[in-house]
């Protein structure tokens, strides 16, 4: 027992010098190199490194085990080369261990750091979606008591039906303003409250049809169709002769809105503010984009519909 005793004492100290060593390395370049940002430079240094510290660690614990064993011996009297050859061993043994956990820690390093790197991606993706959002209400109610002031000198009555039909859709604007994404039923049910509110305005200056099969599993960004109707209704003439159309409709995976188009006698190009707000909601929720198209009759949008994943 006793001579197995200097031997544990032995294996014990180096194993022990050789674990703290990779500990110290790893600390210490952890404040100087990042696995992330210099990945090269921080495996070089930290090979080198343990590989020198370990190798001279073996060495002088080899030939201190040696010396208290035989303290007869001088110095001189020591193997030096031969010391520093049985350190090898252990110094070869100790690297490989340590390049597997420095293995590990790069690649948990890296995982946190993608992880980091998404996080701030979806904030910044979330602060851009709401900023355009934000912009939603103050420009849908501008426009909406645009209408109401001209109607106010056209009729009593139309103007009472109008706030009301108006308090039913701000309600809805108000309750989507923190949603992504909402149900094309939902959306659809708005988009017709909102024509129905329109048609108190322009009677039978304006002509609407909805078509859509299906709704299950659909999604867009909320108030788009809103914002598609207010472009129409903002930039198409419309008289009791040439009423405006709107249909909307479904082509594969996209929602269609198309009106006839006669543009008034004004500088736009007929897209404004608010199909560029839709644009730039979808660049932000998807890789899908809306398609704008126009002719000499007609101006149609086709929104890609999302799922929930986006």
């Amino acid at each position: 027992m006793k001579n197995l005793l200097p031997s544990f004492i032995n294996s014990f100290l180096l194993s022990s010098s050789l674990s703290y060593g990779g500990f110290l390395v790893d600390r210490i370049f952890d404040k100087r190199f990042s696995w992330v940002e210099k990945p090269l430079v921080r495996l070089l240094a930290t090979l080198a490194t343990y590989t020198l510290y370990s190798f001279v660690a073996s060495f002088i614990v080899i030939t201190a085990y040696v010396w208290v064993r035989n303290p007869q011996l001088s110095f001189k009297e020591l193997n030096l080369p031969y010391f520093a050859s049985e350190a090898v061993s252990p110094m070869i043994i100790a690297v490989t261990v340590n390049a597997i956990f420095t293995t590990r820690s790069w690649l948990f390093e890296w995982r946190n750091s993608v992880l980091e790197a998404e996080q701030l991606k979806r904030a910044v993706l979330a602060g851009q979606n709401q900023s355009l959002k934000d912009q939603l209400n103050p420009h849908f109610l501008f426009n909406s008591l645009n209408t109401l002031s001209s109607l106010v000198y056209e009729s009593a009555e139309r103007s009472d039906k109008f706030i009301q039909s108006l308090s039913k859709i701000y309600r809805y604007v108000l309750e989507v303003q923190q949603e992504e994404l909402v149900s094309l039923e939902k959306e659809l049910g708005f988009a017709k409250n909102y024509l129905e509110l329109q048609k108190i305005r322009f009677e039978d200056k304006m002509i609407f049809e909805i078509s859509i099969s299906s709704t299950a599993g659909k999604n867009l960004p909320p108030l788009s169709l809103q914002l598609l109707l207010e472009n129409a209704v903002k930039h198409t003439v419309a008289t009791t002769k040439n009423p405006l159309k709107i249909e909307i409709t479904e082509e594969g995976q996209f929602l269609v809105v198309k009106n006839n188009w006669k543009p008034k006698n004004e500088k736009s190009d007929g897209v404004g503010i608010g199909l560029e707000n839709i644009k730039k909601r979808y660049q932000l929720l998807s890789k899908k984009a809306p398609i704008i198209s126009q002719d000499e009759n007609f101006f149609t949008v086709k929104l890609p519909l999302l799922n929930i994943s986006k």
